[in-house]
């Protein structure tokens, strides 16, 4: 399926560059699963992949990228790639080096977005995860703050390693910050997004700063490593169940085509060939009952707070991080 073929709507970012709505997610996909589920959903018409430093796949995707590429499925330019800054690579000397390492491991020239993974900055060095002998996390000096980043991801623009720049998991006033203080504006903003957690006041203002929003784990993130039996389960909501049996389509269609439906990108992710197929056919509409029923299951819960243990407490892992971004924009709730 060429570009021009697909259903797809695209999403038109702050300087003009066209980015698909709907993109493959590789967070937490299966090693040795990866380059075949990239190759197979670029076969099948995604042209979007969403990748980043600290998933320990950008091989892999590179992989699936080259193979599709060199079989003449698309171009290069018809695909957008976005990959992540990871928090230890905060300092400005290192923001340019960790996206060289990327776009090496990628095998590109270029990726069409780098976003700063999190506010949050861990100790500067090798240690992607660096703890104390508690297991405490081991956070950065405020030379390595995200305010201090930012210069430096203009840069990339500037040198043509990066088409575009965003955010990532940053909250309103972290955001501003880099808004009041930058040459080149944030064009996206990506952050956990779906029924129980509809950021409706981040949306609004990402529509007020010209800002593109990208929902992550739109079907809840099952199987996540913190994940407890009483954690809530948008794929077996039987509310949602309802609409999608309505409309003829899966749960988790209609959790994608939900964000989709409301001008947010989205980017599911599965190695599964099936799936990934039923993923990207979401060309479809919801009434707009089915939004609001949709919006009303809002409960400002969060499924991706990364947890850690601490002396056999399982805690959020940068709960105590100056930077931690949660609670700002929303009451929060994981």
């Amino acid at each position: 399926m060429a570009a021009s073929e697909s259903s797809i709507p695209n999403a038109t970012l702050n300087n003009g560059l066209l980015m698909p709505m709907v993109g493959l997610g590789t967070w937490r996909s299966a090693p040795g699963k990866v380059a075949e589920a990239v190759y197979h959903a670029i076969k099948n018409g995604y042209r979007h992949i969403d990748c980043a430093h600290v998933y320990g796949n950008e091989n892999e995707v590179g992989d699936g990228i080259s193979k599709a590429l060199e079989e003449g499925v698309c171009t290069r330019e018809e695909l957008f790639i976005t990959s992540k800054l990871w928090n230890n690579s905060h300092h400005r000397d290192d923001v340019g080096p960790a996206l060289d390492v990327t776009l090496k491991t990628l095998k590109l020239d270029y990726v069409d977005l780098y976003l700063i993974h999190w506010p949050t900055n861990f100790k500067r060095g090798e240690e992607s995860f660096p703890k104390n002998e508690e297991g405490k996390m081991l956070y950065g000096t405020p030379e390595e703050d995200y305010r201090q980043t930012w210069p430096s991801m203009e840069e990339q623009v500037n040198n043509g390693k990066a088409k575009s720049i965003g955010l990532s998991n940053f909250n309103t006033q972290q955001i501003d910050f880099i808004w009041q203080n930058s040459t080149i504006k944030p064009a996206v903003l990506q952050v956990e997004c779906h029924p129980y957690c509809t950021q409706e006041l981040l949306k609004k203002y990402c529509d007020k700063k010209n800002m593109i929003m990208t929902a992550y784990s739109p079907l809840g993130s099952p199987g996540r490593r913190w994940e407890t039996s009483s954690d809530p389960s948008l794929l077996e909501d039987e509310n949602i169940k309802e609409i999608a049996s309505r409309v003829g389509k899966t749960n988790a269609q209609v959790l994608i085509r939900f964000p989709v439906q409301r001008g947010i990108v989205v980017i599911p992710k599965s190695v599964t060939p099936s799936r990934i197929v039923s993923n990207f056919d979401v060309d479809f509409t919801l009434s707009e009952n089915d939004m609001n029923l949709l919006s009303s299951y809002n409960k400002n819960w969060h499924a991706v707070v990364p947890q850690i243990d601490v002396g056999g407490k399982i805690v959020p892992r940068d709960l105590e991080h100056p930077n931690f971004p949660f609670g700002v924009d929303e009451d929060f709730k994981f």
